[in-house]
């Protein structure tokens, strides 16, 4: 029989079609009721309050990172609030932003977007997180924000993070702001709550092939209602949409500007579709299959299977390992039928990064060796286990 198992497959509800096509003959497409009835279901979700849906997760890290800057219009109601530290400074250009080079560009382009540098933080080699330690050493005066990446969907440490976080306050008179990329997390646990709800900024994707897609969409998840508020403004040219306006196409005056940010009723429609399926039909087929892996692959020679702690649940969006000779590794699977990636390459070796680049002992010692194997709803428990003998006879 001959296989062919992608490493990543679109999840389409079929309440989709017809709960798009409701929007679409309705005559109105925009951000409207969908939208927030998308975001009531994603606030019970994420068992947190303050979710606002955008266009793209990169729109989300874009608007957090500008949220925290402190520009003239700044109200002075969000100073002191903006994550509950009256010592917060807010952002300035050429401010230090501690960051991980393992990630999709998507998360560090909106650093340099807002005009603050990049100082790259090392990764775990057992993890592929965010080396906490490296972490701490590397933290300044300059430092205003931790950017974190959950890779494939395994948390990082928050509670060790929170511990760094405060010392830095010790040190520096304010905590620096944390945001969380969890854009492979969707349905991932720390201590048993689910990622987006431990008091960060966090961004979520909704891209195609994500756990839960709107065709193209995001969320920012925030940690309490002051930014909330403000990112419902600032997704929208900063206007106040739930204003009684005179003249529902004349705005009243917009204290503080905006961006084109926000999502509209169509996508809502289906992200809200698909949302509804999400856990049993997508996420729990991926934890499933990610623990099968663990539990088979743990002995196989050639083969490291990345660490893992019982506080941390994973979604796995994807399954990362490291294997010796990469590159037989991956001409044996496709010879298999089953693809393979790396998924994300480092981002600290593109030119438009260069001026930014360090060493990172821990990131070259996986170069060559880190690759993803299929993982998804779509793999079947026949499929998981080809897949699992396939690896075990070798390459």
């Amino acid at each position: 029989m001959k296989h062919n198992i992608p490493l990543f497959k679109v999840y389409m509800s079929k309440e989709a079609p017809k709960a798009a096509t409701a929007v679409l003959e309705s005559g109105f497409i925009g951000q409207g009721k969908v939208v927030d009835e998308f975001e009531k279901k994603l606030k019970n979700f994420y068992n947190n309050d303050y979710v606002a849906t955008v266009n793209a997760a990169t729109s989300a890290e874009h608007l957090a990172l500008h949220m925290l800057k402190k520009p003239a219009t700044f109200r002075k109601d969000y100073q002191g609030v903006a994550y509950h530290n009256s010592n917060w400074p807010g952002l300035v250009d050429g401010d230090e932003v501690l960051a991980t080079p393992l990630t999709c560009t998507a998360t560090n382009f909106p650093i340099l977007a807002n005009n603050l540098n990049i100082k790259w933080v090392d990764i775990d080699p057992e993890t592929l997180n965010m080396d906490l330690d490296d972490l701490s050493r590397k933290i300044t005066a300059k430092t205003k924000v931790i950017f974190l990446v959950h890779w494939g969907g395994y948390p990082m440490d928050l509670d060790k993070l929170k511990v760094i976080q405060e010392k830095a306050e010790r040190m520096y008179g304010f905590k620096p702001a944390i945001i969380e990329d969890c854009a492979h997390a969707l349905g991932s646990n720390f201590n048993g709550s689910p990622i987006g709800s431990h008091g960060n900024i966090c961004t979520f994707s909704f891209q195609a092939i994500k756990h839960l897609t709107s065709v193209d969409g995001g969320a920012l998840v925030l940690p309490h209602k002051e930014l909330y508020t403000r990112a419902k403004l600032l997704r929208w040219y900063g206007i106040d949409r739930e204003s009684d306006r005179k003249d529902f196409r004349c705005e009243a005056d917009i204290p503080e500007w905006g961006f084109k940010f926000h999502m509209n009723d169509v996508s809502a429609s289906i992200g809200m579709a698909n949302l509804a399926e999400v856990q049993e039909n997508v996420i729990d087929i991926h934890k499933s299959n990610g623990n099968f892996y663990d539990n088979e692959l743990k002995d196989v020679e050639g083969v490291t299977l990345l660490k893992r702690d019982s506080r941390m649940e994973s979604s796995f969006w994807i399954y990362s390992l490291l294997v010796d000779r990469k590159d037989d590794f991956t001409k044996y699977m496709k010879s298999c039928g089953i693809a393979t990636s790396q998924v994300h390459e480092r981002n600290d070796i593109h030119t438009c990064l260069h001026e930014y680049r360090t060493q990172l002992p821990n990131l070259d010692s996986i170069k060559g060796r880190l690759t993803a194997i299929p993982v998804g709803w779509w793999v079947s428990d026949k499929e998981r286990k080809y897949i699992v003998d396939c690896i075990k006879k070798g390459w």
